[in-house]
């Protein structure tokens, strides 16, 4: 399977527009491409209660994992024949590593002044399609040490 495991990971907000997004996959070579997917995915999802659990459908011949939480909508896609529960699970765990960054508060402001470890969290969950790690805990312990470094001076590393 040369594919990537996972094809995007998307976090729109409530009116379907970009908080982060990665493409991993060169099905959707442009920009506007990727927008009309986007658009695409988000209204045929909009109407799901996508809060309590994951769910799951299929978009463009792509399984998609989706997930609400406040006014994010939290997507990850990979190809048709992609298992949905490691598709699932990647969801999950980067979910979990971000709310437990962000402190719980998991809302579109708190996703925009906090974009840099949202970012980290997502590659250090896939890189180049491919899946690294789903623990939360080892995602968010990364992330930390990375944002450590990033944000210490000399004197204190």
């Amino acid at each position: 399977n040369s594919c990537p495991a996972v094809k995007n990971i998307l976090i729109l907000d409530s009116e379907g527009k970009r908080v982060a997004v990665k493409y991993y996959s060169d099905e959707w070579p442009t920009n506007s491409a990727k927008l009309a997917f986007e658009k695409s995915l988000f209204g045929r999802t909009l109407k799901s209660n996508a809060r309590t659990e994951a769910e799951i459908t299929i978009c463009d011949s792509n399984i998609v994992i989706y997930k609400f939480v406040q006014d994010l909508h939290f997507f990850i896609t990979g190809g048709d024949d992609e298992n949905e529960l490691l598709l699932a699970t990647v969801l999950q765990g980067l979910f979990d590593a971000i709310a437990l960054r962000l402190r719980n508060t998991i809302d579109k402001r708190e996703a925009l002044e906090n974009l840099d470890v949202i970012f980290l969290c997502i590659d250090e969950v896939v890189d180049q399609g491919m899946i690294l790690e789903t623990d939360a805990n080892a995602i968010a312990g990364k992330v930390a040490i990375q944002n450590m470094d990033a944000s210490a001076t000399l004197s204190e590393q």
